[in-house]
């Protein structure tokens, strides 16, 4: 802990953010249509910060026929400000495609379409992020014995920088989870290095089997893809149920998506709390597209007719090992009924065992030790996602992810960036301008630090 002072300090933001996916871009395209609204003295100054080179959301997952789940209108700005010009229907007219988007009637597009529109945006808010830099460290500053700021300490290459921040954003999004005891290897993926992976199978040995795990919509998506892509290889499905389930997203339902539905949410007992999430968890677990579901039955049954089936779904089962040979995986499923095992030896076993919140606190240091848990050992969170402190705690900590359990489920999903993210900012905002001295914060400002 190292306390402030008006010599050598580093480029002070009002804000900074770690991460720029979806979440962190909507927070970025905010503050510029909040700035451009109002002076100088009232402007919010921000920078975030990307380990990766440039913008990407699911890279591996941009199958060439899988569309979003979401509605377009649930884009990064929409139910915020329906007037953006950041919004996804900007980006059809930029791209000369407004009136075919129209025509085809559809409320959700293409994912590979919908990356596009996030890179598109990203990059009209690029000046605000520094790309190819990760966070390594951040650490409190103490102004008259109250953490007033952070220091954020990030590496790229052989450069380290510091900036210092009155409030984070943190918005580090989610980690691939694997089943206990099995890694990812050449052989043996996740979900989210599939087109990544895939392309190393073209020109070797084309592949005979692949087994993948899971019944959610990536799953099925995985299955999918591959049967279509490999035409000689046999594909096999293996998850618990005897079919995957389909997602509810009917009108009704939708509503635990709506935002009115987080602040029902947010001050409901806890006991209301776990009923709604089991109510209305088939609404984004483990479900799949009816419409997917749908085409791999037919063609499960064509193939049954045709005496050519190369997809086949070991359902009421589940994967009990997966041991790498020099050139394959020899993969045992057991039967959940009678517990009889089945070899598959395979060329590539997926795992789509979904993803797991960032540690939202792991990079905080002495900062994460002033945060407050609830009785599980939770993170506590306030209604505007600013993470409950102590009273020495000044500088704010905001969460984009990671608050299902103070939010619900509508909270850290895509449904919600628009409204989150200027929930988030109103917050800093009204949490009022000055320092913990009691002085206006444009005179501390001048004093110690150059507006980004």
């Amino acid at each position: 802990m190292s306390p402030a002072s008006p010599d050598d300090v580093p480029p002070v933001h009002d804000l900074i953010g770690i991460g720029f996916g979806p979440s962190n871009v909507a927070m970025a395209i905010a503050l510029t249509e909040r700035n451009s609204r109002v002076g100088r003295q009232q402007a919010v100054t921000a920078h975030f910060f990307e380990r990766q080179p440039r913008f990407g959301w699911h890279r591996g997952m941009l199958i060439d026929d899988a569309t979003m789940q979401v509605s377009f209108l649930k884009d990064l700005v929409t139910l915020r400000n329906p007037s953006s010009e950041f919004s996804f229907l900007c980006y059809l007219q930029s791209e000369g495609r407004l009136v075919d988007f129209v025509n085809g009637k559809s409320l959700f597009p293409l994912r590979v379409e919908f990356h596009d529109y996030f890179e598109w945006a990203a990059a009209k808010v690029d000046d605000m992020v520094s790309y190819g830099h990760e966070v390594m460290a951040v650490r409190p500053v103490v102004l008259d014995g109250v953490v007033e700021y952070v220091d954020v300490t990030s590496r790229s290459g052989s450069e380290v920088v510091v900036h210092r921040a009155r409030n984070l954003v943190i918005g580090t999004g989610l980690r691939p989870q694997m089943p206990d005891g099995v890694e990812r290897t050449d052989r043996v993926w996740h979900t989210s290095d599939l087109l990544a992976r895939v392309e190393g199978l073209d020109g070797a040995e084309p592949p005979s089997r692949f087994v993948v795990v899971g019944a959610g919509q990536s799953a099925a998506e995985n299955v999918a893809y591959l049967h279509r892509r490999f035409p000689d290889a046999e594909v096999c499905a293996v998850f618990s149920r005897y079919g995957y389930s389909p997602a509810d997203d009917s009108g009704f339902a939708n509503r635990i998506f709506d935002p009115d539905a987080v602040d029902e949410y947010f001050t409901a007992p806890d006991e209301t709390k776990r009923k709604l999430m089991g109510y209305h968890g088939n609404t984004n677990y483990a479900v799949v597209d009816i419409d997917l579901i749908d085409d791999l039955y037919r063609t499960a049954y064509q193939e049954k007719v045709l005496g050519t089936e190369r997809l086949r779904f070991l359902n009421v089962s589940r994967v009990v090992d997966a041991v790498e040979t020099p050139d394959r995986v020899r993969t045992t499923v057991e039967s959940l009924v009678t517990g009889e095992r089945t070899t598959l030896d395979a060329d590539v076993v997926v795992y789509a065992t979904g993803y797991l919140p960032a540690d939202a606190l792991g990079l905080l240091g002495e900062v994460g030790e002033r945060c407050r848990l609830d009785a599980q050992g939770r993170v506590r969170v306030e209604r505007d996602y600013r993470v409950a402190t102590d009273p020495g705690m000044r500088c704010g900590v905001y969460l984009q992810g990671g608050t299902e359990h103070t939010h619900g489920i509508t909270s850290s999903l895509l449904s919600n960036t628009a409204i989150r993210v200027g929930e988030i900012l109103d917050s800093i905002v009204e949490r009022g301008q000055n320092d913990a001295s009691g002085r206006p914060r444009d005179v501390v400002d001048d004093e110690i630090s150059t507006p980004l």
